[in-house]
């Protein structure tokens, strides 16, 4: 009996000393929303695979559910305020479509701010300290990482030859920053999700599109656009956000793992991302070399100094003192945080 007892003591104080650990294991569901599938390439070749393999690359234990934005039947401009109630954990932010909810975003991508690939990377990593902080504060999301489409360009399907051609045009755009630049130039602005774009230049409710060459590529664009006007405006900067919930379900180890891996996924795109931009400007045109995406016959403008002149001031003229408003309303030290980390970059001190 004695020797009975004892065993079963053993046994106890076994489970005792296995449970923390069998605790610790036990896995983590992330469920996460990606980007829409009319995006294309990226999502497709880049953050689906990623996320889907995860939890065997990095060793996490974790379960993962992923779905692109279309998937879930959530708006874009509406993330924010489904991160906030924990219905999805880490999410592709569509920084463009969900500032609305929260213009310090703006601050990354201002019209006339990111004229290349080099100039974005640095102006993402000088103000993105500050968007974490006040994701965090407002809306219990940490911002995990930055990327970026590319340049933005003009898609129309009037034929155009300058800024100028805008003028009394239906301009499809991403921010309402980008807003005041269309405004500036004579175009009408027009909010419009990215899937229904296509149609809505095949049917005249829009006359132009705001988007990269390589989206615009995977959503068929150019079935209805005619002329593309290849001066960026913007590179359409976009973000993972992890809840701040499902942040703390990780051990600081296993924070630092997702990290990296995320900091991984970002760094890949962005040199992804221009070498989609390159390719698909070809493919759009009906040039080679064209790998990537469809080939059409869109008539290619080049852009006049006079307009490039237009967008390198509208930092200055048009976007930072529109979203120096909007975001100082937001937050009292917006744009002074946002003049301290990039200004010098740009002359705005």
């Amino acid at each position: 009996m004695r020797r009975l007892l004892s065993s079963f003591a053993a046994a106890a104080i076994g489970l005792a000393v296995l449970a923390p650990g069998v605790s610790a294991q036990e896995k983590i569901k992330l469920r996460i929303m990606g980007m829409p599938l009319a995006t294309g390439n990226i999502q497709k070749n880049k953050e689906q695979p990623f996320f889907e393999t995860l939890a065997a690359k990095t060793g996490l234990p974790i379960e993962v559910d992923y779905k692109t934005l279309d998937a879930t039947g959530i708006k874009e401009f509406e993330q924010l305020r489904v991160m906030r109630t924990g219905l999805f954990d880490i999410v592709g932010l569509r920084m463009g479509q969900v500032s609305r909810d929260e213009p310090i975003l703006l601050g990354l991508d201002l019209v006339g701010l990111n004229s290349d690939y080099a100039t974005a990377k640095k102006v993402v990593a000088a103000f993105s300290p500050a968007v974490d902080a006040r994701l965090q504060q407002q809306f219990n999301v940490k911002l995990m990482g930055v990327w970026p489409f590319g340049p933005q360009i003009v898609f129309c399907k009037p034929a155009i030859k300058s800024l100028a051609d805008l003028k009394g045009l239906k301009v499809r755009i991403l921010d309402g920053v980008m807003a005041k630049f269309m405004e500036k130039v004579g175009a009408t602005p027009v909010t419009m999700a990215f899937g229904e774009v296509s149609q809505g230049l095949s049917l005249g409710t829009i006359d132009c599109a705001v988007t990269g060459p390589s989206s615009a590529n995977s959503a068929g664009w150019p079935e209805s656009a005619t002329h593309v006007y290849p001066l960026g405006l913007q590179v359409a900067t976009q973000g993972y956000g992890i809840s701040l919930a499902a942040w703390k379900k990780f051990t600081p180890e296993q924070q630092k793992v997702l990290q990296t891996a995320i900091e991984g996924l970002t760094d890949d795109i962005w040199s992804y991302s221009q070498q989609l931009w390159d390719d698909a400007m070809n493919c759009n045109a009906g040039k080679d070399p064209c790998t990537t995406g469809k080939k059409y016959k869109l008539t290619t403008v080049t852009p006049t100094e006079a307009d490039k002149a237009i967008v390198q001031s509208a930092v200055r003229e048009i976007s930072f003192p529109a979203w120096q408003e909007l975001c100082d309303k937001s937050v009292a030290t917006c744009s002074a945080n946002w003049k301290k980390a990039v200004g010098p970059m740009v002359g705005l001190n």
